[in-house]
């Protein structure tokens, strides 16, 4: 089974990464017609590629490993947010994304878009329960914080350089209540000025990059 995807930069990290590359097709050999008629989209840049399926990495793994940091994302539906939190947790050197199987986005050839090629070297794994794979995460030693607007606590007023996994919800629900309660605590963002929360992927790189400095010094 093979997808589609398309993009100067999604086609460029194929073919550097995990999966196979069948076909590619170029403008002006290829016309912005077919082009379009291929993706789906006028966003092709002038590139599509025929590539493997997404090869989803494994949840337990990603348990493994010495201090790994892991976003968590609570039925993010837009494959495009899902994109950008996956560009964001690779700049960062995260470890992975996991998803839930069910009532979230997939990586699709928008997802592959978004993320500017970054899902071809990062791990996304899906999960049945995303409350049950927490507690296996604590389990094996983890911090699990979750991202909420209303939380007292600021990311950079806990400790984030040891094993752990950055939570976040679906755009306009937050996190779910049971996913929550999963939570070894709950951290937000100061606001400034008139508009009261992030966007899930702007949050997602926060957060993240609030990890990197903890971990590698400001």
């Amino acid at each position: 089974m093979t997808d589609i995807i398309y993009g100067k930069r999604p086609v460029e990290e194929a073919e550097r990464g995990r999966r196979a590359v069948h076909t590619i097709w170029q403008a002006p050999q290829t016309s912005p017609e077919e082009l379009e008629r291929l993706c789906g989209s006028p966003d092709h840049q002038g590139v599509v590629a025929e590539v493997d399926n997404y090869p989803y990495g494994d949840p337990g793994g990603l348990l493994r490993g010495e201090s790994p940091l892991l976003v968590a994302l609570d039925q993010v539906q837009d494959p495009r947010n899902l994109g950008a939190v996956c560009r964001s947790a690779e700049f960062a050197g995260a470890a992975g994304v996991i998803v839930p199987e069910r009532r979230a986005a997939a990586v699709t050839a928008v997802t592959c878009k978004a993320s500017a090629g970054a899902v071809e070297h990062l791990a996304v794994a899906h999960v049945r329960n995303l409350a049950d794979w927490l507690a296996d995460a604590k389990a094996a030693g983890f911090w699990i914080w979750g991202a909420d607007a209303e939380a007292k606590d600021t990311p950079w007023s806990v400790d984030l350089k040891g094993p752990t996994v950055l939570v976040l919800g679906g755009e306009g629900k937050g996190l779910r209540p049971r996913v929550a309660a999963s939570c070894d605590g709950l951290v937000g963002f100061p606001q400034r000025g008139k508009v009261d929360s992030l966007n899930v992927s702007a949050a997602a790189a926060a957060l993240l990059l609030e990890a990197v400095r903890q971990r590698h010094g400001s």
